[in-house]
């Protein structure tokens, strides 16, 4: 994947501050971050989206963003962080990578919250709970 940014730096090939680099993923500062301390965590294999992830690596994935979560709260005197990655929509590199995002009440962080939407009814919301359903029992059936 040479024209992958999130490989180059895996590769060692483009610099990094990096705040995590094992056998299961890399954490490094985003070059362009909401607020200092903004990390991104990415497997070391390209795999592009979350639904892409080999089911054996999500957990040992996410105990990555985990502890990053932790590590940039508490490094950074924040109250929290916030946690979020894009499947293609809004993704700019197409590398599966987790937003950890230091986060302090009254920080002024909006842009990434959407406006709300409403169900037509409570028949409109189990209809999408059940679709949803059905297609999970396929998947892992």
């Amino acid at each position: 994947m040479a024209a992958c940014v999130f490989c180059s730096i895996v590769a060692g090939d483009t610099p990094s501050h990096k705040v995590l680099d094992d056998e299961v993923a890399m954490g490094f500062l985003d070059v362009r971050p909401l607020f200092p301390g903004h990390v991104l965590v990415i497997p070391r294999d390209h795999h592009v989206t979350l639904p892409d992830l080999p089911a054996d690596l999500v957990g040992p994935f996410f105990g990555r963003v985990q502890r990053v979560a932790a590590a940039v709260a508490d490094s950074m005197g924040a109250q929290g962080s916030f946690v979020a990655m894009n499947n293609i929509v809004s993704q700019s590199v197409l590398h599966l990578h987790a937003h950890v995002v230091p986060r302090t009440k009254g920080d002024g962080l909006r842009g990434f919250f959407w406006p709300r939407t409403k169900y037509r009814d409570d028949a409109h919301a189990a209809e999408v709970a059940e679709t949803i359903r059905a297609r999970l029992v396929r998947r892992s059936g």
